[in-house]
Parts: structure tokens; sequence; C-alpha cells
């Protein structure tokens, strides 16, 4: 992942708990990287010991930290490095989700070297939507998650974001149902 990614679970850390307890989350983790470089390419095992170290540290278990990440990175990274692109990907919850599928596309120009996840929109109702995570990456179904609650909370949009399917029971991709 690029490091964009580890700096903002950096910033998740120290806006929250502050500059001590990240430098202990990078003890934990082993990690021994002063500063991680936006549009530098990292290893993902980094990112996901991250995560762990974070969950050991707060004594909070991984999918919560993972959710917490998702919104962080939609309300926090997302406005600030993308908030154009954020924009013009609608006007209202239901014409992002629609309009999902195609954003990816957008930041690749940006990180050449981005292997992004791929999504596709189904099912699409009046107050809800099936959102298809597909993705190279395992383990990041709770950051999706909090992705989908901070963009309803970026629309000012409440949602109810169920699991329909997972790759854990099965299937080669995730459903989640968006319901607002």
């Amino acid at each position: 992942m690029y490091g964009i990614v580890n700096k903002a679970i950096e910033e998740l850390v120290t806006s929250n708990f502050g500059l001590e307890k990240w430098e202990a989350v990078k003890v934990r983790s082993g990690i021994d990287i002063d500063f991680f470089i936006s549009t530098q390419p990292y290893d993902d095992e980094i990112t996901y010991k991250l995560a762990q170290a974070v969950s050991e540290e707060m004594e909070m278990p991984v999918a919560e930290v993972l959710q917490a990440f998702g919104e962080w990175w939609v309300l926090k990274t997302g406005k600030e490095k993308y908030g154009g692109l954020m924009q013009a990907g609608g006007q209202s919850l239901k014409e992002f989700l629609i309009n999902l599928p195609e954003f990816h596309n957008r930041i690749m120009l940006i990180y050449p070297q981005l292997t992004p996840p791929e999504f596709q929109v189904s099912d699409i109702d009046e107050s809800s939507i099936h959102i298809h995570y597909y993705s190279k990456r395992q383990g990041l179904q709770e950051f999706v998650r909090g992705l989908l609650h901070g963009l309803g909370k970026l629309y000012n949009c409440p949602v109810n974001v169920g699991l329909l399917e997972s790759r854990l029971s099965g299937q080669d991709h995730e459903i989640y149902k968006v319901s607002w």
C-alpha cells in the first residue's frame, strides 16, 4: 500500500491519542520507519502490522480499529487529499455509491503503482444499494464497512451497512447492503 495509508493510520492515532501512543504502536508493531512518504509504495504487511499493533495498544478488536480507520479515511484523509475527486463522485450518498466503481480509475492517475480494489453496484433501490467489493487483499472487510459509514457521515445520511456475503464464508468477494 502507498505511504498515504500508513500516514493516515499515524494521523488517526496521534489525533485521538497523542504522539506517545503512536510511538508505542510503532514499537509494538516492530516497524522502524520514522515517517511514511505518501507517494511511496510500502509492503502491505507494514499496514497490517500497524493495524494489529493499534488493536493491541488500544485494547480494541482489530475489526473496530479497521472500521474507525475506514471512517477516518473518508472524513479526514479523503476530504483533505482527494477533495475534488470526492466532490466529483456525486451530490448525494446514493449518487456517490453508484459512481464508486469509477473512483479508483481516477486515483490511479495519482498513484500509478496502485493495486486498487474493484467495486461494483447492484440492486439499486430508493433507499439501499448493494456494493460488491473485490480485492486481492484479505481481511479488510471491516475497513470497507467503515468507509461506507464514513461516506454516510460525509453526506449527512446515516446508514446501516450489512455484510451479505464474504470471502470468509467461501465467496469470491464481499457484498454489502447499504441502507439509508
